[in-house]
């Protein structure tokens, strides 16, 4: 399984972006997919997890009400709608897919694929 991620850039305070993970190879319908990210000199740290239905929904506490994880399982992707972006939101942003999973967790050893992540910089 490949896990693609695009639509990272340089934006500014306040602005969205919409990031986009396709998947390729192996392909598994009932999984867990989600988001991570890492700012420089940190832990990596989860942003937002989706079941395969796109109900069930995980986010951290930092992004409430700010991101939307979505999926789209004809097309095998999963987006990150990333409103009221901040400085704090700086990291390499990495999608993964958890196999075996029904729900999301914020765990990283339980995502056993990882795309190769893209760079979201907001400048103040």
């Amino acid at each position: 399984v490949q896990l693609q991620a695009s639509g990272g850039g340089l934006v500014q305070a306040g602005d969205s972006l919409r990031l986009s993970c396709a998947t390729s190879g192996r392909t598994f319908t009932y999984v867990v997919m989600g988001w991570f990210r890492q700012a420089p000199g940190n832990e990596r740290e989860f942003v937002a997890g989706t079941d395969w239905t796109g109900a069930n929904t995980k986010y951290a506490d930092s992004v409430k009400g700010r991101f939307a994880i979505s999926r789209d399982n004809a097309k095998n992707t999963c987006d990150l709608q990333m409103n009221s972006l901040t400085p704090e939101d700086t990291a390499v942003y990495y999608c993964v897919l958890d196999p075996q999973g029904r729900s999301p967790t914020n765990v990283p050893q339980n995502y056993d694929y990882w795309g190769q992540g893209t760079l979201v910089t907001v400048s103040s």
